[in-house]
This record gives structure tokens, C-alpha cells and sequence, in this order.
């Protein structure tokens, strides 16, 4: 082999090595380097009408990759395109496109923060977790109005609410509506624990019950000193047989939570949630009661007040009187503050 072929032999070796290099390096950078601009984790939100470009602009706008140009060719290849799964999903600084493209093709989802509110309403409440989740509002407020599965539940569309335990919980982005109810199910059945439905006992009230007179509660002061105090209050009126007479449940009975006050008009709604009218505890919960509501009950503070009125300071916290006598002076001096306030 004479000098010049043996030139040509080396010349072609070389090229074929740089192109090899070349190669390698392209494969290297487009799948397995770090491709995404950012310092810590971020999260994606893949919806049902989301296709392969939508998900490629949510990842740029995210996470800022330097190419996409990996993560499609991934994406074509394993037929990512046609079979897009919903979900939350986690971009890592130190991810690579071949880890994500692998995620979201799986469905290997982030769980997601979902607070779980004490509201007055439960339309309110699929308000407020349609807002943090991927479910429609109104797919989850038929569900809860559909007196069928309720029923299967446990519950009734009036009882409904105590069912509910505002907290914060792990979940998945994407879950149903009924993946949400039955969650809450368990969720509400760890919550009661033995000891609590000791308690409960011991007071003569069932969980269902105990919420109901926690969502009074809740409604008669926010001061969560002062709600064992509220509780220990209406449940010296039951065991005496006393009419509650609870002015929260009147305006839920009229559907005016704005009430500032109360008159005798008001008093006249015929409703077995009024509380001036029929004895006992109303029929459910008049809101979700949180959970310092239903340990105010479950822990009331044991004391001889029958009455109660808002204290004249506008403090949010009330005068406590044993006798009618005594809650009489203490409601005109709240009336003769309500009127000097030009309350009506």
C-alpha cells in the first residue's frame, strides 16, 4: 500500500471517528444532559385536551429547556402523542428529557396540596376544589346532590357536610369526583377515632350529630378560645331540653348568612332548621365545621350558661349568663350598641 492510499485510509478513519463523535455528542446532549433552565423543581399540569404541542409549550414556558427537540423525537417514537395521560408532573433541575418523556408517558404523577376548606355550602366547597384540582365544580356538585349515592355513602343530602374534615390533604391532580368523596370517606373515618367516638358517646351524640353542633358553634364565634364555651352552652340546653335557640340557624334557614340582626320576623320561618321553632338539633350541619369546631364539642367546657349574646364591644365574643334576667341586660346593652352603630 503505497503512502497516498494509506493518507486516504487515515483521512476516511478520521472523518468516520469525527462523525461518530459527532454522533454520540448529538444523542448524548438531545437525551441524557440536563436540559432545563431552572433551580429548583417545577410542576406541569397536563388536561384532557391537552395534545403533544400543548404539553411541549407547558414544558417551555415551565421549565425552560434548551431544545425540545429530544423529547419530541422520544415522544414520536413511543407513541407518547396518542395516548397523553392527565396529571400533575414534576420537572427536576437534574432531569433529563428521557426521564420526562418516560414520566409523563406513564403517568408517574406529583401528588398535589388540597385544602379542604370549612365552608358554608357544599356548592362553595366544589367551588373551591375544582379551583386546585382538574374536576369540573359541577360534576362534583351532582354528585353530592345525587341522593342515591349519598345514601350508599352513609350519609343524607342534609348530613352530608359531616362528612367533609377541612385539612390539607395529598392527592392527585387528576382524580374524580368520586375518587375526591371517597377519599373524603376514609379520610372522615380516620379522623374519628376510637377515642373520639368515646367522647361523642359519652355526650349522648353521634359523629354525625357532634358536626352538626360543631357547625353552630362555628357559626356563633371564630375565637376558637371561646368554642368550648359555645359548646358546653348548647349542650347544657339539650340535656335540659331546651330550645337551642341559635340565631345562626335561622339565617341558614332564611338563606341569609349576611344577617347582622335578628328581629322577630325572622324568628317566624318555618323550617326544621330553626332552632327557635322545633327542639333538638337541626337536621345536618348548617356548614363543614373545622376541626377545632368539632373538638370544641367533643371537649366542651363544663360550666351552668344557658344564654348567650355578642359582647357590645363587637369583639366577636360573647356575655355568658345563667339566668334569663341576666341575658336580658346583657342583650340590650348589645341592642343599644347595635343601634347607636345604626345597625338594622
Amino acid at each position: 500500500m503505497n503512502k497516498k492510499t494509506r493518507n486516504i485510509i487515515t483521512s476516511l478513519a478520521l472523518l468516520l471517528l469525527l462523525f461518530g463523535a459527532w454522533g454520540v455528542w448529538t444523542v448524548y446532549s438531545l437525551f441524557f444532559t440536563q436540559t432545563f433552565d431552572i433551580n429548583q423543581s417545577v410542576k406541569i399540569y397536563v388536561d384532557r385536551d391537552d395534545d403533544l404541542d400543548s404539553v411541549c409549550c407547558k414544558i417551555k414556558e415551565t421549565a425552560h429547556p434548551k431544545t425540545m427537540k429530544g423529547f419530541r423525537l422520544l415522544a414520536e417514537k413511543n407513541g407518547y402523542a396518542s395516548r397523553i395521560k392527565t396529571g400533575c408532573f414534576e420537572i427536576k433541575p437534574t432531569d433529563n428529557v428521557r426521564y420526562l418523556e418516560r414520566r409523563l408517558r406513564l403517568g408517574y404523577q406529583t401528588p398535589v396540596k388540597l385544602t379542604v376548606g370549612s365552608v358554608r355550602t357544599l356548592d362553595r366547597l366544589a367551588r373551591n376544589v375544582s379551583e386546585q384540582l382538574m374536576l369540573d365544580s359541577i360534576g362534583i356538585a351532582s354528585l353530592l346532590a345525587d341522593t342515591a349515592y349519598v345514601r350508599q355513602l352513609g350519609y343524607s343530602l342534609q348530613t352530608l357536610p359531616a362528612l367533609f374534615i377541612p385539612n390539607t390533604y395529598e392527592v392527585y391532580w387528576n382524580m374524580d369526583a368520586n375518587q375526591f368523596v371517597q377519599r373524603m370517606l376514609k379520610e372522615n373515618k380516620t379522623f374519628w377515632t376510637e377515642q373520639r367516638l368515646k367522647k361523642a358517646e359519652a355526650i349522648g351524640l353521634t359523629p354525625v350529630q357532634v358536626a352538626t353542633l360543631a357547625s353552630i358553634v362555628e357559626e356563633e364565634t371564630v375565637v376558637n378560645e371561646e368554642k368550648p364555651m359555645v359548646a358546653g352552652l348548647y349542650i347544657n340546653r339539650l340535656k335540659k331540653g331546651m330550645l337551642l335557640q341559635a340565631d345562626p340557624t335561622v339565617k341558614f334557614s332564611l338563606k341569609e348568612f349576611g344577617l347582622r340582626r335578628i328581629l322577630f320576623k325572622h324568628l317566624e320561618v318555618d323550617s326544621p332548621y330553626n332552632t327557635y321553632k322545633y327542639a333538638g338539633l337541626p337536621p345536618g350541619p348548617i356548614r363543614i365545621p373545622s376541626i377545632a369546631g368539632i373538638e370544641s364539642v367533643l371537649n366542651y367546657a363544663h360550666h351552668n350558661y344557658l344564654y348567650m349574646c355578642a359582647k357590645e364591644d363587637f369583639s366577636g365574643t360573647h356575655n355568658f349568663a345563667v339566668t334569663s334576667a341576666q341575658h336580658a341586660a346583657n342583650a340590650r346593652k348589645y341592642q343599644q350598641a347595635l343601634n347607636r352603630r345604626g345597625i338594622r
